[in-house]
């Protein structure tokens, strides 16, 4: 058996992939901000507890949460992926960028954070909304505008 045609395989693969996209439904998801509210009643006010104290500890810190938000969305999106470590499974992190080393503080805060939420509600909240909300509260903490997470 010969090679097939190079044309006509690449034509019956493309039109047999948008067969299979114009068959596919696609979820589509849906964000709200009152997510939490059935899901981790307490994981709001846990988040803005914790935030608040760092910041009376440090009021530089509602800064530097804002920043660690601001670079964890910078690079593909908000996701927390600023705040994976370096490892076996992560050979190259984000916290070692040239952009992150030595400049970007606050993940021990963020962590404290996720503990205390963890503690109520294990499994349930993100890092990403824990990152998200904590740049919000910091930012409410030093009397800064608020936006809906």
């Amino acid at each position: 058996m010969g090679l097939p045609n190079t044309k006509a395989y690449s034509f019956t693969c493309a039109v047999a992939f948008l067969m299979f996209l114009s068959t596919t439904t696609f979820g589509t998801a849906q964000l709200s901000s009152t997510f939490y509210d059935k899901t981790c009643t307490n994981a709001l006010s846990t988040i803005r507890t914790s935030i608040r104290r760092a910041i009376s500890k440090e009021r530089r810190m509602a800064a530097s949460l804002i920043r660690l938000h601001f670079h964890d969305c910078f690079v593909q999106g908000c996701d927390a992926s600023i705040l994976l470590e370096k490892s076996d499974s992560v050979p190259e992190s984000e916290q070692d960028a040239l952009q992150n080393a030595g400049s970007v503080r606050g993940y021990e805060v963020i962590e404290q954070a996720k503990s205390e939420v963890e503690s109520i509600c294990p499994g349930v909240v993100s890092c990403a909304d824990i990152l998200a909300v904590a740049a919000r509260d910091a930012s409410v903490a030093v009397s800064g505008p608020s936006w809906t997470v």
